[in-house]
């Protein structure tokens, strides 16, 4: 089923004239600017991935560039955006679509999602907002605003296919529309319909809200589990290490890493898991970028 709701037809209006003025919204983007921004923004705030966006693709313009640079170099320009291996399956993914697809970021969502560290979410969304081919597009944002305009609940369950599902329901017939509404959606869960302060006010979907006309009720449903505090977690303690690996520009001794963290068993479990990751080598009896 489509739809050509008034619940989407409010949403695009509101999106023409609302929508951020983003890097990867403006005319001529690029494919691959589209991909190293979806790879950068996951679970990372849009003002932090700004810069760094710019930083990369002044240096990375096109895959075969980043493609022929050590994947090492991408882990040391990725900084602090963190989750790191998320430069090295970008890298990978380079090297990919150079290997496979002649150096141009593929079209097809079957080809995206053959991609190392591509999902559900950043295959459609390249296929939607470089080509604007007409595919549900679901992330957090997205998934809150359907669980509350549409379901009534006040959060999402946790992710499942039924995502997906949910908002092909909505998307509009016209390719435009559906393309547009897909950003809207997004943009409303992510300035307006926010987790923990809606404002339910200044939303235009109010009049076809339903968790608004139940009342803004409690989730009692199913949630995600929680992540753990990240301050002495060995993601704490990763970071620790990654930030003297990428300032370094010769092998980081033992020594230097001891002074890092004082717990030895969590300090040489977080280097362990470093460098299963792909993320730290050991080169002439210290450890070095890959």
């Amino acid at each position: 089923m489509v739809s050509d709701s008034p619940l989407v037809r409010d949403a695009n209006d509101w999106y023409r004239d609302n929508a951020r003025d983003l890097p990867w919204r403006r005319p001529g983007f690029g494919a691959w600017g589209v991909l190293v921004s979806e790879f950068m923004l996951q679970q990372t705030p849009v003002a932090r991935v700004i810069p760094k966006l710019e930083e990369w693709l002044e240096r990375w313009p096109t895959p075969a560039a980043l493609a022929s640079s050590p994947p090492g170099d991408a882990v040391r320009v990725w900084g602090n955006l963190g989750y790191p291996r998320r430069a090295l399956w970008l890298h990978r993914a380079a090297e990919q679509i150079v290997e496979k697809h002649g150096g141009a970021v593929p079209r097809d969502v079957d080809a995206l999602l053959a991609l190392t560290g591509i999902g559900d979410y950043t295959a459609r969304a390249v296929a939607v907002f470089v080509w604007g081919d007409r595919h549900p597009v679901v992330d957090t944002n997205t998934r809150r605003l359907i669980a509350r305009a549409v379901h009534g609940h006040g959060e999402p369950a946790p992710p499942a296919k039924r995502d997906l599902a949910d908002m092909a329901a909505l998307l509009p017939a016209d390719e435009h529309e559906a393309r547009v509404f897909n950003a809207a959606a997004m943009e409303l869960g992510a300035v307006v319909c926010t987790a923990r302060s809606p404002r339910c006010s200044d939303c235009p979907l109010a009049p076809e809200c339903a968790w608004l006309a139940k009342g803004r009720p409690a989730y009692t449903g199913p949630r995600r589990t929680p992540q753990k505090r990240y301050e002495g977690s060995d993601r704490h303690v990763r970071g620790l290490i990654m930030a003297e690996l990428r300032a370094a520009h010769a092998p980081v001794t033992r020594d230097e890493i001891f002074r890092l963290w004082p717990d030895e068993e969590q300090r040489e479990r977080a280097l362990a898991t470093l460098i299963a990751d792909g993320l730290a080598a050991v080169q002439d009896n210290g450890l070095v970028l890959p």
